[in-house]
């Protein structure tokens, strides 16, 4: 076997489910989309995405030594309908990345073993990212072929749907490129009417201020008043415009055992949620992404749903955070309760 079936084969053993390699380069259209992007301002209040735009559109420029990235998925598809919480108003829906283990340690982990076998192997340098270094990973896992941007910027897999989580290995290895995907998205446009806030300006294009995802977990202050009322009960992310795919019909569940929806994180009760202290918090969501934003953050989600919910019941709870230290969650409460109170 050669070095790329070599490597490929241990991947799968290591249970990825994609696999791809491109130059360690990218596009010049990608560079550009990217600087429209932040000249738009639609990353919001991400300002890290800007601080390193050179290195994320040129891997070289973030290693010189790369040739060539390996690109590697592993889906993380749900068994069953991904939207199905949305209908439990007292209830909060997280979306379906955040139920099990956090992704950045699997995949990391396995990444980690992967490039310990390539750098023994064939003496080769190698360097593992996966989502939190200044790494294009979408536009470079369509240059491997392991899917293509999709028209709600996702990558879209013929066989995963739209359910990948991405790792990247840059190496000094020159392996031979698969081909590019195509983007097979046609005129369907079932991601863009599904979102709730409108977040997409033309098609392949998303303003992130607008993004549900976006605003339950990146963004720190208040949410704006505006989209309080069209976040529902989405206490972390959004899972609309990915599970309207129709590619998805073709993704079986994902086989990663630690991906695995937990069953207090599936439809939480609010209440519950409410009532939560810090210790509290860190236990529930210990071991999953969700503790990453920390125990205010999340308390503020939380009101807007429950002020959302139609819930009077809810009311004592709500009111009882009106005067908390965190003024923005202070804040979600007094709105939450003015909400609840004219129902």
């Amino acid at each position: 076997m050669d070095e790329r079936a070599l490597i490929e084969a241990r991947a799968g053993a290591l249970g990825f489910d994609r696999f791809g390699v491109c130059a360690a380069s990218l596009y010049a259209r990608v560079g550009e989309g990217l600087s429209e992007f932040l000249d738009a301002g639609h990353h919001g209040t991400m300002g890290w995405l800007g601080a390193r735009a050179g290195q994320r559109a040129d891997p070289r420029a973030l290693w010189a030594g790369a040739r060539s990235v390996i690109a590697l998925g592993i889906s993380y598809a749900p068994a069953g309908d991904a939207l199905a919480g949305l209908h439990a108003r007292s209830r909060g829906n997280i979306s379906v990345y955040a139920r099990g283990r956090d992704y950045h340690d699997v995949v990391k982990g396995k990444l980690k073993h992967l490039a310990q076998f390539i750098a023994a192997r064939f003496a080769a340098e190698v360097k593992v990212f996966v989502d939190t270094a200044p790494v294009m990973e979408k536009p470079l896992a369509q240059q491997a072929g392991l899917g293509w941007q999709g028209k709600h910027t996702n990558l879209v897999s013929r066989v995963h749907g739209s359910w990948l989580f991405l790792g990247e290995i840059y190496t000094s290895l020159a392996l031979p490129p698969d081909a590019a995907h195509v983007d097979r998205c046609g005129s369907c446009r079932n991601c863009l009417d599904a979102c709730p806030t409108d977040a997409f300006p033309a098609p392949y294009r998303l303003d992130a201020r607008r993004c549900i995802s976006y605003l339950t977990i990146e963004h720190d202050g208040p949410i704006p008043v505006e989209f309080r009322g069209a976040i529902g009960n989405r206490i972390y992310g959004c899972d609309d415009c990915l599970a309207v795919c129709p590619w998805n019909r073709f993704a079986a569940a994902g086989r990663e055992a630690k991906f695995a929806a937990r069953a207090e994180l599936i439809s939480p009760d609010l209440a519950a949620l409410l009532a939560l202290d810090e210790a509290g918090f860190r236990a529930l969501f210990a071991g999953g992404p969700i503790k990453r934003i920390g125990h205010a953050r999340m308390r503020r989600n939380v009101l807007i749903a429950a002020g959302n919910s139609a819930d009077v019941a809810l009311l004592p709870a709500i009111e009882a955070l009106c005067g908390d230290a965190d003024p923005v969650v202070a804040e979600a409460a007094a709105w939450a309760a003015a909400r609840l109170a004219a129902c």
